[in-house]
């Protein structure tokens, strides 16, 4: 098997997921890209915001639609180490994402090849590109050895 190094945006997600890890939070990281340019990147945070919904990629879309000054983020892309849940998927749709890649599938959690596969319904009235893999051993084994050391 051929191992092409990296995108950069997904090296950063990668790196927000470790900064997740280091603060106790599910390693989860997402990076927000337009026309070439990280505009927004971010990590899990559920437990340090006592907030459910601060999940990296809703977090990451929060941060992007604040710096482009617009809800809509058309154009944009998501690089997340995980495979989103069907909450940040639905935030994905609303927010008009017109790319996800993603790392690690999540077959218990994941909602977009897994579980309610949000963007295949036929309500979802935005259904963004999706790709998945690039850096899949990498995100799988940075969320087992989270898990273990809290076993």
């Amino acid at each position: 098997m051929i191992r092409w190094p990296l995108p950069e945006p997904m090296r950063l997600a990668f790196a927000e997921a470790r900064i997740a890890a280091d603060e106790g939070e599910v390693p989860i990281g997402a990076v927000v890209v337009k026309d070439g340019k990280v505009i927004a990147a971010a990590h899990n945070q559920p437990r340090t915001l006592c907030d459910p919904t601060a999940h990296a990629e809703v977090l990451a879309i929060r941060a992007a639609a604040a710096a482009l000054g617009q809800e809509r983020l058309e154009g944009c892309d998501l690089w997340v180490s995980l495979e989103p849940c069907a909450m940040c998927a639905g935030a994905i749709a609303h927010a008009r994402i017109a790319r996800v890649y993603y790392a690690a599938s999540d077959p218990k959690g994941g909602a977009v090849e897994h579980g309610a596969r949000v963007f295949e319904q036929p309500t979802c009235l935005h259904r963004p590109e999706v790709y998945f893999g690039m850096g899949e051993d990498e995100a799988a084994g940075m969320l087992r050895r989270f898990f273990r050391e809290r076993r």
